[in-house]
């Protein structure tokens, strides 16, 4: 994660916490893949979502701004990055990041090989398969921008197994319809959110495409949907409680 990483989250992370709140059926789900451990380093830990709350947490967090807006009942973020854990080996029981990983540009193979330096149980890496998250409506139809993003920045989940070794589970997490998170992926069911600025803003998908795309894609999404083909293309998923929209638990335990 070189310095570049700072000041984009710093930018990216401004109001984060008031539409990006934990999932419970999500957060239920890291849990469970923590295991027993019961000393965790949660990696680019950011607004605190998703951290366990019963176990002694390392919050890893270069960006002032994201560890800014952490809760006070959470203990303070270290100013770190992914690729260079101020760890030693084997020194916490598990290791998790969530949507993280997309932001350690050149440092990500370092840094998913730091997870599993310093823990010696479960790595736990909630992230996204670009092959699945490129054919949702929203990528494949109005911003292909983000599909080739994602395409560079997100390693598939089998690259990710390669450089953990040892043994590795990979799991489709679909989205709820009701999530309170709202990834770039819960857009699914909401297109309507693609014209709320505050919740564009808060995805790293459009926080990082130009003015000029943004507003074409809004443009776009707001003609669509008030002309109807929006619903005659898409409206079935209004029907969906949840969707396969790319995002993928991987689970790796030593071997």
């Amino acid at each position: 994660m070189p310095p570049l990483s700072t000041p984009r989250y710093d930018h990216i992370g401004q109001g984060y916490a008031h539409t990006r709140k934990e999932d419970p059926r999500l957060r239920d789900r890291i849990l469970a893949a923590l295991g027993p451990a019961r000393t965790v380093v949660n990696v680019g830990a950011g607004a605190g979502s998703y951290e366990p709350r019963d176990r002694h947490v390392v919050a890893i967090e270069p960006s002032d701004v994201m560890a800014g807006q952490r809760p006070r009942e959470l203990a303070p973020a270290i100013r770190a990055t992914a690729d260079s854990l101020p760890l030693r080996d084997g020194s916490v029981d598990a290791a998790m990041t969530v949507l993280s990983l997309h932001h350690w540009d050149e440092g990500q193979e370092r840094g998913v090989r730091e997870l599993r330096r310093v823990a010696t149980g479960p790595v736990v890496i909630v992230t996204c398969d670009p092959e699945v998250s490129g054919a949702m409506w929203l990528m494949a139809d109005y911003l292909p921008e983000v599909a080739a993003l994602d395409h560079r920045t997100f390693p598939r989940p089998a690259q990710l197994a390669a450089w953990l070794g040892g043994r590795t589970e990979i799991v489709a997490v679909p989205i709820p319809r009701d999530t309170s998170d709202w990834t770039l992926m819960s857009f699914w069911a909401h297109p309507e959110r693609v014209l709320e600025e505050d919740a564009r803003n808060a995805t790293s998908g459009f926080a990082r495409m130009e003015p000029a795309v943004v507003h074409r894609v809004v443009t776009a999404v707001r003609r669509d949907l008030a002309d109807g083909t929006w619903d005659a293309r898409h409206g079935h998923l209004r029907t969906l409680d949840e969707y396969d929209a790319g995002l993928r638990l991987v689970l790796n335990l030593p071997s």
